[in-house]
């Protein structure tokens, strides 16, 4: 009796974890695609700006462009970073851990350095906006 028990919850344990890998897997996989079509997005609104720009012939300053297209790879990152984490949930192996470790703090310190950028655009941007007011004012 004993022994017909332990390879059922044996084979249900098997079943359970391979049922909890497939949804990970699809939860990656949705993660990685939002990921994608965030970029996407951003691109095309960077371009139809960068276009307008162009056709308007105010070529000067492309940091509103530049700012509006990194906060979309941004965002996206950060549901890459969450696809990475979803992976090592269910890493078989310290190497593909390691592999996707590395993948994580390359992510990581792509997103810190974008929005260190952004807050030093926001912020200059903000400078040159005070400083046209107070000329106007004069």
């Amino acid at each position: 009796m004993a022994d017909t028990v332990l390879p059922n919850v044996s084979n249900a344990y098997t079943q359970v974890e391979d049922a909890v890998v497939h949804i990970v897997l699809w939860l990656k996989l949705g993660a990685e695609a939002i990921g994608a079509g965030i970029i996407v997005l951003g691109i095309i609104l960077a371009g139809v700006l960068f276009a307008k720009a162009l056709l308007r012939r105010q070529t000067a300053d492309f940091n509103a462009i530049r700012l509006t297209l990194a906060r979309y790879l941004a965002l996206a990152l950060e549901f890459q970073l969450g696809a990475d984490i979803l992976s090592t949930t269910i890493a078989p192996s310290w190497e593909q851990i390691g592999k996707l470790g590395a993948i994580a703090v390359i992510r990581t310190a792509l997103n810190f350095f974008l929005s260190r950028e952004m807050k030093d655009e926001h912020r200059t941007a903000a400078e040159h906006h005070i400083q046209r007011k107070a000329h106007q004012q004069e």
